[in-house]
């Protein structure tokens, strides 16, 4: 058989089993599994040909009741074997038939000789009944497990695909957005200032950084001053270029501050000598600069791609514009730190614009000596990306614990990893220390406002 086209198709292939084994058409036959429709018709010939036969032979004695051995009692058995025993005993009323026309009305009735074949007769209906019943059963068992095998078989070639094809977007991608986030956040708030524009700091780096995460080769940053597009790039990356401002492409893109590329414009455009144009628009809706992309591998270039491209650059944007919300969010919380601030908003405005969900999550001690080692504990197992701020007051200790890109999901994997290791370093969990859990989702309303309320369900006094 070929291989490959079983590893194709693999639902075509079955496998058949049956409960006596690999028998043979004659073998099943004389001893079939089920009882076939026409097993009544089967039972009556064979018991008639074989009477049949017998007369032929002993015509003053059909049944062969005077022979060393009821030959014709093994007929019954037969049946009794194969269909159960109420065919069985089907067949042994013929022979009381055939008594009752073929020997004389005075003749002595042999009791024993019917007597025994009837016994036997029932025994072995008995054996086929029950014998009958568990290889139905395993019959039934059989056809289940054959398809589980083929659902698990059809489970594991897909399983294999997913994991090629996965190998094969780490391979084409080899940042993840958590990684991502991490890494804009350096470069937004420890960047280099911009050659041209002091508000763009690190733009070099962030052009180095988005040209891996998302495969771009030949790319070009331009500032916009109060909208207007400037003609010299503060970040360059490949071969240099000239910007024309009446592109089709840069235009789209100006106008409805999105991404634009080939296949989302109007067909009845001319051809683009760029392949995207992708605009930096910070948290307050100010465009502030603008990504020409005139060079990409062709595999690239997809929704996917283009989607995190977005979210890339709008992340930055909003760590090189972060005073005004930030502010926003001081006002409403004036003990907030900076970084947790400006993270807060930035995932705030990342949840609205492009769905990644993000959260909040906050941890109550209580304050005594073992809150405070717990506490502590919990601090030193915080995940790399995740921003903590803790709080301390004379009653409790508050661990708020901003976690990018974690959904409902992401939460119980964080406190199940926290109980845990409570338990395997204290002999506890969070219900047994007292320690309260309280969480937010990030959902596109106001930051500051929402801090507040869920700092108030800590207890704490704002």
């Amino acid at each position: 058989m070929n291989t490959a086209a079983v590893e194709t198709n693999p639902g075509a292939a079955k496998r058949h089993a049956h409960p006596f084994g690999n028998l043979g058409r004659v073998r099943r036959f004389l001893a079939p599994a089920v009882a076939r429709p026409f097993a009544i018709v089967e039972s009556v010939a064979l018991m008639l040909i074989m009477l049949s036969v017998a007369r032929w032979l002993q015509h003053d004695d059909p049944l062969l009741v005077r022979g060393g051995f009821p030959w014709l009692w093994m007929v019954p058995l037969l049946v009794a074997l194969r269909y159960g025993t109420l065919l069985g005993l089907l067949s042994s009323s013929i022979m009381f038939g055939v008594w009752e026309l073929f020997y004389p009305p005075g003749g002595t009735f042999p009791a024993l000789y019917f007597a025994g074949g009837l016994c036997q007769t029932i025994l072995a209906g008995h054996f086929g009944d029950t014998w009958g019943s568990r290889a139905e059963r395993a019959s039934s068992l059989n056809d289940y497990l054959n398809d589980r095998l083929v659902a698990l078989t059809n489970s594991h070639y897909l399983l294999r695909l997913s994991h090629e094809r996965l190998e094969k977007d780490l391979l084409s991608r080899p940042t993840t957005l958590r990684d991502s986030i991490t890494e804009l956040r350096r470069l937004s708030v420890a960047g280099d200032t911009a050659k041209n524009d002091s508000s763009m700091r690190g733009a070099d780096g962030l052009l180095e950084f988005i040209a891996q995460a998302c495969q771009i080769e030949v790319a070009a940053l331009f500032p916009v001053h109060r909208g207007k597009l400037g003609m010299e790039p503060i970040a360059q990356l490949g071969d240099a270029f000239t910007l024309k401002l009446d592109d089709e492409l840069v235009m789209h893109a100006l106008a409805t501050q999105n991404v634009a590329h080939l296949k989302n414009v109007d067909s009845t455009v001319p051809v683009s000598e760029y392949l995207v144009c992708a605009p930096l628009v910070s948290a307050d809706g100010e465009l502030r600069a603008l990504l020409v992309i005139k060079r990409m591998p062709f595999l690239s270039l997809n929704f996917d791609n283009l989607q995190l491209l977005l979210v890339l650059l709008g992340y930055y944007a909003d760590g090189v514009a972060h005073a005004s919300f930030v502010q926003r969010i001081v006002d409403q919380v004036p003990d907030c730190p900076h970084e947790f601030a400006l993270d807060l908003g930035r995932l705030t405005r990342l949840q609205k614009k492009a769905g990644v969900a993000s959260s909040l999550v906050a941890l109550v001690f209580p304050r005594d000596e073992e809150g405070d080692e717990l506490f502590e504990h919990v601090i030193r197992r915080r995940r790399s990306l995740d921003v903590m701020w803790p709080v301390q007051t004379p009653r409790q200790s508050v661990l708020l614990n901003l976690m990018p890109a974690t959904d409902t999901t992401g939460i119980d994997g964080y406190l199940a990893r926290i109980e845990a290791s409570l338990k395997a370093q204290f002999n506890t969990d969070l219900e047994g220390a007292r320690v309260g859990v309280h969480t937010l989702h990030l959902e596109g309303e106001e930051p500051g406002a929402a801090l507040k309320r869920l700092l108030k369900r800590s207890g704490l006094d704002v």
